[in-house]
């Protein structure tokens, strides 16, 4: 595998644009003081109470997601960029997820497989010629970015169901400024905490037409034992709306109510973090207690609207992930402005043959797999592990996808030894409304703490970071002053 890409030095001794600040203040900050606010750090999440949950940890405990204090940087040039291919791709994801619930003009075409759509887990025939506000499927979406060099960026995946993670966005950057202001203020930071604000227009936009007067929004919870339930509150927290689970509401004539001590209230938008599966046990899973009978029904009928819509599921699939290229330019007529990461599809016979004969060299991963499980890194694996692929893979090679093993850019980080660096990933948010696609400035970055690692899922170890987008340049007086300051607060530390 390649050098790894350093975003603060590139592959040199030098220091890449946006990052001078940053390399000064990790320059003249002693590392025992960078140990203490680390430890602030982990004591303000504490208290905040930020954790998740490890579905099938044996001691079912809740943990913190590990902190990263050394900030990412992002310039603006660079992000303009990347949020002009982020529009462009989420765009092309909700024509194709009208399309195939409607005329299905892009599998006549022959671009993408209709068995890929039509025997997809994800799909579902209920979705079938209705007719959503705006056409809007994907209203939030968590578009995970992995880059290799200067100018290269690539989609890892698209998350069109229920992308999370962007409670950790915000408390990162509220706490990067509480801990490190002299930092922040010395540079032009795009704000991100008006993420709640832009997500309450986005869902209120896209209420049904039959919704009298203000859309009424609630997010809908599985409870407080689903692992992301912190998100949740917080989310409704930040939108100043309810936080309300299936056993709060219910459907009466295909409207949606929501309980409320004084009395039933009309429910117009749901942002749900309930699975398909779930959501409804009269059309879905029967034995589901989460979910709201009738409310498939209120659906179909136009009286509420669900963010996400039901069905995205089959657009973030891993096996459609590989034919976003086609899509993009079969809805848009332009070329990708991100391009996806080289992808084999195991499906057919040639790349099934080439993947087997490379698979210490390969990632292979399940289409429908997702927190970084069920995934082989070959340069990683022991041969046991390797084997035990090869004969998943030949059992059933259309559950996999496999691709080369990047060299992931890294960015500096603190770990034990002092400021090491470690593999990132990005998910930024892009929202779709009525007025159009927005997209949250720099969004969250994960970060593989462990030494080597390419895998950033906080279930498998990694961290998050404050992600900036910044502008530039930073002058050269700046960056002198900014150093002097730190070295008198330096001799002034006891």
């Amino acid at each position: 595998m390649a050098k790894a890409f350093d975003e603060m030095t590139a592959l040199g001794d030098g220091c890449r644009s946006g990052y001078e600040l940053v390399q000064a203040w990790l320059a003249a900050t002693p590392a025992e003081t960078l140990r203490q606010r680390q430890q602030e750090a982990e004591l303000l999440f504490r208290r905040i109470g930020i954790t998740f949950a490890v579905y099938g940890d044996a001691e079912g405990e809740e943990r913190l997601i590990p902190f990263d204090i050394v900030p990412r940087v992002l310039t603006r040039p660079e992000w303009q960029r990347l949020s002009k291919g982020l529009e462009q791709r989420v765009n092309a994801l909700n024509m194709f997820l009208k399309d195939i619930y409607g005329k299905g003009e892009v599998l006549k075409a022959g671009v993408v497989p209709e068995d890929l759509v039509y025997r997809n887990p994800y799909f579902r025939p209920e979705m079938q010629g209705m007719q959503l506000p705006h056409d809007i499927y994907v209203m939030i979406a968590g578009i995970d970015i992995v880059r290799v060099d200067a100018d290269t960026f690539y989609v890892l995946e698209d998350n069109a169901r229920t992308p999370s993670g962007v409670s950790y966005m915000l408390e990162n950057r509220e706490v990067m400024m509480r801990l490190f202001p002299d930092l922040c203020a010395r540079h032009r930071i795009a704000p991100v905490e008006n993420y709640a604000d832009e997500l309450l227009a986005t869902l209120k936009s896209v209420a049904p037409d039959s919704a009298p007067g203000e859309p009424t929004v609630a997010v809908l919870t599985p409870g407080a034992f689903n692992s992301a339930y912190y998100e949740h509150s917080f989310l409704a927290d930040k939108l100043g709306v309810e936080l309300v689970e299936g056993r709060d509401l219910f459907v009466r004539e295909n409207i949606v109510y929501m309980r409320t001590t004084e009395g039933p209230k009309r429910l117009d938008v749901i942002y749900r973090r309930v699975d398909d599966d779930f959501i409804d046990p009269l059309a879905f899973r029967p034995d589901s207690v989460l979910g709201v009978p009738g409310l498939l029904s209120a659906y179909r009928a136009g009286n509420v609207t669900l963010a996400n819509a039901v069905g995205t599921g089959c657009a973030d699939d891993k096996a459609v992930y590989s034919y976003m290229p086609e899509i993009v330019r079969f809805y848009t007529g332009a070329e990708p402005i991100l391009s996806n990461v080289p992808t084999w599809r195991c499906r057919e016979p040639d790349a099934l043959k080439y993947v087997l004969e490379h698979l210490p060299e390969l990632v292979v991963k399940e289409v429908d797999g997702s927190g970084g499980y069920g995934m082989l890194v070959g340069p990683k694996a022991d041969s046991a592990t390797i084997e035990n692929f090869r004969q998943k893979l030949i059992r059933d090679p259309s559950k996999f996808i496999a691709q080369p093993t990047l060299a992931l850019s890294t960015v500096p980080t603190f770990v034990g030894e002092g400021v090491a660096p470690r593999h990132v990933d990005l998910r930024p948010y892009v929202l779709t409304g009525a007025d159009g696609v927005k997209t949250v400035p720099g969004g969250l970055t994960r970060v593989a703490l462990k030494e080597g690692s390419l895998v950033v899922n906080s279930s498998q170890g990694g961290g998050t970071k404050d992600t900036w987008v910044v502008d530039v340049p930073i002058t050269d007086a700046a960056i002198m002053q900014f150093q002097q300051q730190q070295q008198q607060q330096s001799r002034h530390r006891p």
